[in-house]
């Protein structure tokens, strides 16, 4: 049961079902996944402990970075929620947006990326998924 609550709850946001969709067939640090949701590092963090906590998402370190990536190795329970998740928003245009954001944003060094955000967020401007928004 509790399994089940877990994963109805981390499948209950937008943001959490663009990040799973996001990891469906390569893994993303954390600096990526913040670039194509457009979110805080703080609340995309807060997203990412709820999808591993209910085991939707698994996660390696590669020096620095945390990668983030479908387990290898779901439970039945994960695996289902998982296919239906790829099967419903397979179609969905934000997710083709994601995907567009998505292949030019890991492309980059995840180095190059933060410092990108970080002036970003000094000088106060929009990252490119907010600007794209308008």
């Amino acid at each position: 049961m509790k399994q089940t609550l877990a994963i109805a709850k981390a499948l209950a946001d937008e943001n959490r079902l663009r990040i799973i969709m996001m990891v469906k067939d390569e893994a993303a640090c954390v600096c990526q996944i913040t670039e194509v949701i457009g979110n805080a590092p703080s609340t995309v963090s807060k997203h990412l402990s709820i999808l591993r906590t209910a085991g939707l998402l698994d996660s390696y370190k590669q020096g620095r970075w945390i990668y983030y990536h479908r387990p290898e190795r779901p439970s039945t329970a994960v695996r289902m929620a998982l296919e239906f998740v790829f099967e419903t928003l397979e179609d969905s245009e934000v997710i083709a947006q994601d995907r567009s954001v998505g292949k030019v944003v890991c492309e980059k060094d995840p180095e190059e990326l933060t410092r990108m955000q970080r002036e970003r967020e000094c000088s106060g401007n929009e990252s490119p998924r907010d600007s794209s928004d308008s």
